[in-house]
């Protein structure tokens, strides 16, 4: 079997290269549409953005499916929140070329105000998840996340 020629690769790439850009926005927008149901405090309004079969990873531990953790984790610690707010958002995506499975990881800083007692929480976060094309467009199959505390005002 011989290997494709240079011109036929560019050809190749030509032509998937708006695909992929396409590609890229719409997992974006999943990733966004996940990050809008958490600031709305609306865990139930992610579940359309994860596959049937997705798992989650959180701080070190295995959540389990979406379903469970949205059950037994999610909504119960959402319910204590009054305000969950994210800034400095960044995304990288990665598209398998003839593929349907995309990776992004995102980082980002997040505030949350606890409903007791105002307490305010600031943490430095990231996750990378793992992507698939479905017919009803991309869906999250596996999120994995952890976060810390942002450094003290004037230490590294």
């Amino acid at each position: 079997m011989r290997p494709f020629g240079k011109s036929v690769m560019a050809a190749a790439m030509t032509v998937v290269s708006p695909a992929l850009a396409d590609d890229r926005s719409d997992v974006t927008a999943v990733l966004r549409q996940y990050q809008s149901a958490i600031e709305r405090l609306d865990a139930a309004a992610a579940t359309p953005l994860f596959a049937t079969d997705a798992r989650i990873f959180e701080q070190g531990g295995d959540e389990g499916t979406w379903t469970t953790y949205l059950t037994h984790h999610l909504k119960p610690e959402l319910a204590e929140f009054s305000r969950f707010t994210f800034s400095n958002y960044a995304v990288d995506v990665d598209v398998a070329i003839f593929g349907d499975l995309a990776v992004a990881s995102e980082r980002y800083r997040y505030e949350i105000v606890l409903k007791k007692d105002g307490a305010q929480l600031s943490r430095l976060g990231v996750a990378t998840s793992v992507l698939k094309r479905t017919p009803q467009g991309w869906r999250i199959l596996q999120h994995h996340s952890s976060s810390r505390k942002p450094p003290e005002p004037g230490k590294p």
